[in-house]
């Protein structure tokens, strides 16, 4: 009899390579950091975030490697959904702090006066975080600045969190400041209004078994997917309201807030961050869909004709 070559099986070799190349490469990785690295650091939420998921990934969906993690906790299910809708989205928070929630209410507190109750209680949340020292009071804008630039600095010495860009964040306050004194107190949001959406923030939390501070991450990340930097921005958001008649500064942002609130009550916190990132997620299934044609499948369809 014959032999014939199986040219299926020859075509996905390449794949086949990648896969064991995944299987290798990520377990060698793996045993390396286990030996190497002290357990304090790869208990970190940074390492685990950032390299642990990634390697149990390579390990587990592209090498297909079993009995090396539980198969309860396959990646396949719940990698970019649960997992970053966890620390990764609260690490995504402190990149994007500036369009949090937390952020943008404190500002807008200090300068609508008044406000010195809330900016307490925002505090307060960020102590829970261990962003803010427990032991200290924080009543003003730059109270909390102060606060961040003492943790922030431990924070990154330890790799339990990326740094809170706290320079940045002063210049954006000091020039937000001087734009919003510009403006005629009718049109700065009332210290009400601002309360009514602090309070929705913290229901929404407590609804979906989050802290505040992962709330306003995801509502911080959905922030910069939505909305134009002058709105985003309270700086250049204020020196809109200056010029236009009735503009009410940071009423976009506080609306966006809200409706997102109210979209995640109905989703819920996971779903609503699947999709937003829906799209990665597909671009990603969709490489190994049976009807996705590769770029190798295409070029040797061309060496054909």
């Amino acid at each position: 009899m014959r032999w014939r070559p199986n040219y299926n099986y020859l075509l996905s070799l390449p794949e086949r390579s990648i896969r064991a190349l995944g299987a290798l490469s990520g377990g060698l990785l793996r045993e390396v950091g286990i030996v190497a690295l002290p357990l304090s650091l790869r208990r970190t939420t940074l390492y685990r975030t950032m390299v642990d998921i990634a390697l149990q990934f390579m390990i587990q969906e592209v090498g297909q490697v079993k009995d090396v993690y539980p198969e309860e906790n396959r990646l396949a299910e719940n990698f970019l959904i649960k997992k970053t809708a966890g620390h990764g989205i609260e690490l995504m928070g402190i990149l994007a702090f500036h369009a949090s929630p937390i952020w943008v209410l404190a500002a807008l507190a200090d300068v609508a006066g008044g406000g010195r109750t809330m900016i307490r209680e925002i505090s307060e949340e960020l102590k829970h975080e261990g962003l803010l020292d427990k032991n200290e009071r924080f009543d003003s804008m730059d109270q909390v600045l102060d606060g961040l630039e003492k943790t922030s600095s431990h924070l990154a010495a330890t790799l339990n969190m990326p740094p809170v860009d706290v320079p940045g964040l002063r210049k954006e306050w000091s020039r937000f400041r001087e734009e919003a004194a510009r403006i005629a107190p009718a049109k700065l949001p009332t210290v009400p209004s601002l309360e009514r959406v602090w309070r929705d923030l913290q229901a929404a939390a407590k609804a979906q078994d989050r802290s505040v501070v992962a709330m306003s991450s995801l509502l911080a990340v959905s922030t910069l997917a939505h909305l134009p930097a002058n709105v985003v921005w309270l700086s250049r958001a204020a020196q809109s309201a200056a010029r236009r008649t009735g503009k009410v500064l940071g009423e976009s942002i506080l609306y966006h807030y809200t409706s997102t609130l109210e979209e995640i009550s109905r989703t819920g916190f996971s779903a609503y961050w699947a999709r937003e990132f829906r799209p990665y997620l597909r671009g990603a299934a969709q490489q190994f869909a049976a009807d996705h044609t590769s770029w190798t499948e295409r070029f040797l369809a061309r060496r054909k004709t």
